[in-house]
């Protein structure tokens, strides 16, 4: 019995990056690759073709999650990196021109069944044929196969593996990725820690577990090869480590740091209700980032200003219709009045990309998860009529306290001229059905995300009522850089010349327009670039609502004085890594 204990307490160590700080220590919960319902139905001869390209797109996309696994496995050491590598090989090309890719073309084309029950129908011949041949080689290529067809009907669906609500308390989410969707879902009283295969620091699956204060390690190679359902595991989020199967004298040395990190929260809590100002006296402005109405409790405790940035998408995920106005405005509603008269800046909805909502972007195909595509407010002005009533929602919730409109993926001054008139219209219908509003329509903003809105900010700054830098997209758009993809995520660097002359550039703008202009980035966030960020010109700043403590202590020790020279001095340079000792420099002796 000793020797089974020793064995199974053994402990195996993954790195990846530690997106969400916090130590997590419970039980592995695994989000496997399994079956989902299938539909089947009949399409007429008309719809034979767009079937096929529905196929060939859910092909893609396998092959493109294969590819990154495979990059992953590379960096595996000794036979483990190379046995894992051989068999994604096998299931990418089992994705191209295989038998049963064959097979699924030929059931849609003559059959004229939907892709998804094609995939089933021959599986399932193929499941035949292997299982006649009584060979076990063979039955376990079968398995091989039907994981990757499992692949193929998970992308041809869309629909999530299983539900998140009947995940165990005490549980920690391993996966080969989650989604934001995914992540919404978690609830921070059951799920102690999430650790995944793929996924980067700043994607907003790591923003989504900062925001529900869950900690969690993306991007971390071989973590499924490594670990069962009902493991011991240790997440630990501040230095990107997982520990599966831990030792006792580990488990003791992670929940006294656990301990210790609580203690210190404890501790920054006195600065909730101190003024935030620096030591010089200038009052700077501490906003709240709000992904999730799960957060209002958070951001009252840590004493947010108000907040900057509500993000609308939880609205529109995790269901098959769009919401009405008025589920819209309860929702809007609901956190307004948690407020208590504190400015909220609704984001008009921001889906494409890394974050989904299928009933809207379904007819774009690839556009719309593409980070160069139809998202923000392009897809926005393409379905305006989802935007006129978004904005009726907003106008309606701006009677429970004072409310801003922000715009997201904006790149031209047009856009904002368009979606004003949307604004207007919405507001004309709504005084025609008697409906209460604000005496003036809430002020409509633009954020500044793309290197072209920056480049134009004077422009934008004539048409817009004030700015809100994204730190996070404008980072990755000025460095073509995919923040979700942890195989260049070393390369992110917010400190970039070129991004920090952009951030320079648009604060500047607005300065010479006289709008507000905040920061609501993950560069928000941390106590690391405060001196830099007020000292281009920021005054308002937003973040999860767990950092603002932390940088209200850093914010009441800092001279602004100095901080105005030592971004002069900075702003000088043309080296990320020349600027980022004079940064860290300045803030070791302030």
């Amino acid at each position: 019995m000793a020797k089974r204990k020793s064995k199974k307490t053994k402990e195996i160590r993954f790195e990846g990056l530690g997106v969400s700080p916090g130590i997590g220590i419970g039980e592995v919960h695994l989000r496997e690759s399994g079956a989902v319902a299938v539909p089947e139905y009949s399409i007429p001869a008309t719809k034979v073709d767009a079937e096929l390209d529905r196929l060939k797109e859910a092909l893609t996309r396998s092959r493109r999650q294969i590819g990154r696994l495979r990059s992953k496995a590379k960096a595996l050491p000794g036979a483990a990196g190379d046995e894992l590598e051989f068999l994604l090989e096998a299931y990418f090309q089992m994705l191209k021109d295989s038998r049963l890719v064959r097979g699924v073309e030929k059931r849609i084309s003559k059959d004229r069944i939907n892709a998804e029950s094609a995939v089933q129908a021959e599986i399932a011949e193929i499941a035949e044929s292997f299982t006649a041949m009584d060979d076990a080689y063979i039955a376990a290529r079968l398995d091989d196969i039907r994981e990757v067809a499992n692949r193929l009907t998970r992308n041809l669906t869309k629909a999530p593996r299983m539900p998140m609500s009947i995940i165990p308390e005490g549980s920690v989410v391993v996966a080969e990725t989650l989604t934001p969707a995914d992540t919404a879902q978690l609830d921070p009283n059951h799920v102690t820690g999430i650790a995944t295969m793929l996924g980067g620091a700043e994607g907003h699956t790591a923003i989504m577990a900062r925001a529900l204060g869950i900690p969690a390690v993306l991007g971390s190679p071989g973590l499924l090869g490594g670990t069962k359902a009902g493991d011991t595991i240790i997440v630990d989020g501040y230095a990107g480590r997982i520990i599966i199967n831990p030792a006792a004298e580990t488990v003791a040395k992670y929940e006294n740091r656990r301990n210790k990190r609580q203690r210190e929260q404890r501790s920054l809590a006195r600065f909730k209700d101190l003024p935030a100002v620096t030591k010089d006296g200038t009052k700077i402005d501490l906003q709240a980032n709000v992904e999730l109405p799960v957060e209002m409790a958070m951001v009252n405790q840590a004493g947010a200003a108000g907040v900057g940035l509500l993000r609308t998408e939880f609205i529109f995920m995790n269901r098959d219709d769009i919401p009405d106005e008025e589920e819209q405005y309860q929702s809007l509603k609901v956190i307004i009045e948690a407020m208590g008269r504190r400015p909220v800046t609704v984001r008009t909805l921001d889906v494409g990309g890394d974050k989904a909502a299928e009933v809207l972007t379904s007819d774009y195909g690839d556009s719309a998860s593409s980070a160069l595509g139809l998202r923000g407010i392009r897809l926005s002005l393409v379905r305006d009529d989802i935007l006129e009533t978004q904005f009726r929602a907003i106008l309606r919730a701006g009677v429970h306290g004072p409310v801003r409109i922000l715009l997201p993926m904006v790149s031209t001054a047009s856009e904002v001229r368009r979606a004003r008139d949307v604004l207007e219209r919405a507001a004309r219908r709504l005084r025609r059905r008697k409906v209460k509003l604000p005496k003036e329509l809430p002020p409509l903003g633009v954020m500044i995300e793309v290197p072209g809105a920056a480049l134009s900010a004077d422009a934008l700054a004539r048409s817009s009522d004030f700015f809100a830098i994204g730190s996070n997209d404008l980072t990755m758009y000025t460095l073509a850089i995919d923040r979700g993809d942890e195989q260049v995520a070393h390369l992110y660097d917010p400190l970039h010349p070129a991004v920090l002359r952009l951030i320079q550039f648009s604060a500047q703008a607005g300065l010479r327009a006289g709008i507000p202009v905040s920061i609501c980035g993950e560069m928000a966030g941390d106590p690391r670039y405060l001196a830099l960020l007020l000292g281009l010109g920021i005054r308002q700043l937003s973040m999860t609502a767990s950092n603002i403590p932390r940088i209200k202590q850093r914010l009441r020790d800092l001279d602004l004085t100095a901080a105005e020279r030592r971004a002069g001095v900075i702003m000088d340079q043309v080296d990320a890594g020349r600027i980022a000792m004079l940064l860290d420099d300045f803030n070791a002796l302030a």
